[in-house]
């Protein structure tokens, strides 16, 4: 869903079949400034402008995607008319806390990892209808995203495996069958199963919950047999433990936890004119 369309679903959402307060408000113009009542990153701007701009408001960005705010700080300040002012007030404070909570989840374990070479990749365990935007909001925190879904990279999870006889026959019909870019992963939970999977020929390996000690294994045989495999670890990573991981030699980490364990910040509207 494109940003505008997905804006102006967001806003029916909470307008209905109208704002009754316009059928009374005065007409006269309002400005306001959304102000944090606790600190984080900035994330939202792309879909809050589509919505000024399906509201015609006007908008005053103070801090912009991805810069760091402290409480009291003014992220942004609006202005118009003063019904589609109100009326837009939760929908704009809605998708800022969203994606700011995202963006302020992943930028530490981003830091964590500076210096590394190792990318932290987020994963598919998203909102229902919102992983489109989530994932944007993964990109402002300075993640990377790993697939937007089933269609744009071929990934065998356990589920998968334990359906496939043949995993070399099957690598094999798969290159025939999806598209001459598409990268197939596989999900390994042993050393034992990383070398397979390498063997038949996948191009990213998944090191899926496995210790570090198991993780160096797979990275040793990687580098050994096949440079040109990219190396993913996978499975309770916590900003405790990513430093450590990255320091195997994979060459990306992914966490869902960067999303659904996001914690929604504190940011409220008030009208200053």
């Amino acid at each position: 869903m494109i940003v505008e369309d997905f804006v102006k679903e967001v806003l029916l959402e909470d307008i209905g079949r109208g704002d009754l307060f316009g059928r009374v408000a005065p007409e006269k113009s309002a400005a306001a400034h959304i102000i944090a009542k606790s600190e984080g990153v900035v994330a939202g701007e792309l879909y809050v402008n589509a919505l000024a701009d399906l509201c015609r408001l006007d908008l005053e960005w103070i801090r912009r995607d991805g810069e760091p705010f402290s409480k009291g700080d003014t992220i942004v300040k609006v202005s118009g008319r003063a019904a589609d002012l109100l009326a837009a007030e939760r929908t704009l404070l809605n998708i800022l806390l969203h994606a700011s909570s995202i963006a302020t989840q992943v930028q530490p374990y981003v830091k964590a990892l500076e210096d590394t070479g190792v990318l932290l990749l987020d994963t598919r365990k998203t909102r229902p209808m919102l992983r489109n935007f989530e994932k944007y909001a993964v990109r402002i925190g300075g993640a990377v995203n790993h697939r937007m879904g089933l269609d744009d990279a071929l990934m065998l999870k356990d589920t998968h495996l334990s359906l496939i006889d043949d995993l070399d026959s099957f690598i094999s019909r798969a290159r025939r069958k999806i598209p001459f870019t598409t990268k197939i992963e596989i999900e390994c939970e042993s050393v034992e199963a990383a070398a397979r999977a390498m063997n038949v020929g996948a191009d990213i390996v998944m090191c899926d919950n496995m210790d570090v000690d198991h993780i160096k294994e797979v990275v040793l045989y990687r580098n050994d047999n096949y440079s040109g495999v990219l190396l993913e670890a996978s499975g309770n990573i916590t900003l405790e433990n990513i430093k450590e991981i990255a320091a195997t030699g994979v060459d990306a980490i992914s966490s869902g936890s960067i999303i659904h364990q996001s914690r929604w910040i504190d940011l409220s509207m008030k009208i200053v004119v």
